[in-house]
């Protein structure tokens, strides 16, 4: 008997052929039947003019604190997700030296600083009962309702051999052999592969650069070496120039960690803008130098645009702006006085508009930002209402106007600034750039940045935005990009299609509706701090390994997500 039966939907399978109508039979939670489906069911639905697709797997994500008080890792499950890639960026909760019990605390503090999530949740979600990376993955283990994956972090890893001295430090031969064998070990475990960062914006909790941020490349080529010692592996990686355009070093850099591990290397995030032409290409020779090295660097997109919010008043975007943190990490009177000053205002402006910000540039024009929150009776009836207007009536320069609107609210207030790449042109740009084989779609960053953008939704607004938005691609190619693409690349087993003997992993959404809800701030973490969510619209139900886990965007409770171990559960991607 089967356990469940979806009768006559538009079956859309991940591989890019086209859809077509057929029932879909699920057992002991794998696809065993597609067709005209007679065998008995202990339950079943009528899917007629519903499309049913394969769980959406998103490659880049930092759901590794979440899991622990949000199984369900929302929105993104809500959103068709069902494969999680986390431990991104060079940053893990684990390996923790049990020689120091502080290090948890350091930790907190750089995830808290660095990837935007909640020092409280941190602090009072997780158990931080683990001092192996196997431990880590073991406190997940059965638990939690989504595929999740993780990469070990750089940072962990120099920080568990090495301590304070791992920010600033060099390894001594025998701290380089110790990193390894805990490298080793952790992969032994089911890590997926490495992952490390060598970008000028990722700074600890006490303002210093991140570990990873100090290794030479000897090191980063003997961990990658490494990575291709064992099956079923990957290495992720973020240098300064994946924020705009690359060095020759860099590239360099990235065509030889994926050479020596014979494995392939994603970064992210390739922004692309019409406005600046010369970007797709110069990232994208990475990829081609790459492929001549006997390796495979592949960029990570997003097919929609990720709304963010800022603020003069906590840490954001805007302080990486060069020239920025330095004067927004002021005490708030003082900030206040500096933003004021008309000279202050005229060098930030300078610096946000030179080539040095790099995609920064595109917070610069203030003008387009519309004022979101305010606090103060004076903002009252600002909200929604764009910069240029309110300083045109005012008489003021767009950021002297946002400025004191700001200082009104003691900086609290919430800025939205409006894309500069929302043009036909860029998208143009985007879907042609899709087409490339060492591009994929990704790099929602969901689990981080909880108060600031909610990237997880991108996968339902792109299949919206194809069936009755822009049309850029087609709904089979579209699927084919959330699932099989990163499926593939990751070698996951049996998963990203709808194939017999596949997992059930599977999605069904009606094609009129699907589309993702406005971002809105809810206090729904560990200690009530904020985060950004989104309904997902049209989702019909999300199964996980065949267990019904959303109906109708409400999660069911039931977790019957796995723990994704390299080896196991994925197959050796090779580039050579």
């Amino acid at each position: 008997m089967l356990d469940h039966v979806i009768k006559g939907a538009t079956v859309v399978d991940g591989t890019g052929a086209p859809g077509y109508t057929a029932d879909v039979g699920v057992r002991d939670g794998r696809i065993v039947a597609i067709g005209t489906v007679t065998e008995a069911s202990r339950t079943s639905e009528d899917a007629s003019g519903l499309v049913l697709a394969p769980g959406f797997v998103d490659p880049h994500t930092h759901y590794d604190a979440q899991l622990f008080w949000d199984p369900y890792a929302t929105p993104s499950l809500n959103h068709g997700v069902t494969t999680v890639a986390g431990g991104n960026c060079g940053f893990t909760l684990a390996p923790l030296n049990p020689a120091r019990p502080e290090d948890a605390d350091y930790t907190r503090r750089m995830m808290s600083k660095v990837e935007g999530m909640s020092l409280v949740a941190l602090e009072e979600g997780a158990p931080w009962n683990w001092h192996s990376f196997g431990d880590y993955l073991d406190a997940l283990e059965g638990r939690i309702a989504v595929n999740a994956g993780f990469m070990v972090g750089h940072c962990a890893l120099r920080r568990y051999v090495m301590g304070a001295d791992a920010v600033g430090g060099q390894p001594t031969g025998e701290q380089l052999e110790q990193m390894l064998t805990l490298f080793h070990e952790a992969m032994d475990a089911g890590a997926w592969g490495l992952s490390t960062t060598q970008s000028s914006t990722h700074s600890d909790g006490d303002g210093r650069p991140v570990a990873s941020r100090h290794a030479k490349p000897a090191e980063l080529l003997a961990l990658s070496r490494a990575v291709g010692e064992h099956e079923g592996t990957q290495i992720e990686a973020i240098v300064a120039g994946c924020l705009d355009q690359f060095s020759d070093d860099e590239i360099d850099l990235f065509v030889e960690m994926s050479a020596a591990a014979g494995r392939p290397l994603n970064w992210n995030v390739l922004t692309i803008d019409a406005a600046v032409p010369e970007r797709v290409p110069r990232q994208l020779v990475a990829s081609e130098r790459a492929r001549k090295a006997g390796g495979r660097v592949v960029a990570l997109t997003m097919p929609i645009l990720t709304p963010m919010n800022m603020s003069l008043g906590t840490f954001c975007a805007l302080n990486l702006i060069p020239g920025w943190g330095p004067i927004l990490a002021l005490p708030v009177p003082e900030r206040i006085a500096r933003l004021r000053d008309p000279s202050v205002r005229a060098e930030m402006l300078a610096r946000a508009n030179s080539k040095e910000a790099g995609v920064f540039r595109r917070l610069a024009n203030f003008g387009r930002y519309v004022i979101g929150d305010t606090y103060s009776p004076a903002n009252d009836g600002l909200t929604g209402q764009v910069v240029k207007d309110i300083a045109a009536r005012r008489r003021q320069e767009p950021f002297e106007c946002l400025v004191e609107i700001c200082a009104h609210d003691d900086l609290r207030t919430v800025l939205w600034p409006m894309p500069t790449d929302n043009d036909t042109d860029s998208w143009s740009l985007r879907a042609e750039t899709w087409q490339h084989p060492d591009v994929m779609l990704g790099g929602s960053d969901a689990g981080a940045h909880l108060d600031r953008m909610c990237g997880a939704p991108y996968t339902t607004r792109f299949l919206g935005d194809c069936l009755r938005g822009r049309k850029l691609t087609t709904l089979e190619a579209a699927v084919k990009m959330l699932t099989d693409d990163p499926a593939r690349l990751f070698g996951l087993r049996e998963r990203g299609r709808v194939a017999e003997g596949f997992h059930a992993d599977l999605v069904l959404f009606d094609p009129e509706r699907i589309d993702a809800g406005k971002a809105t701030l809810v206090h729904d973490l560990p200690g009530e701090s904020p985060r950004l969510d989104s309904k997902a619209i049209g989702i019909t139900a999300v199964w996980v390994n065949g267990v019904e886990s959303i109906r109708g965007d409400v999660v069911t409770g039931a977790v019957p997500g796995k723990v994704l171990r390299s080896g196991r559960d994925t197959q050796t991607v090779s580039t050579r």
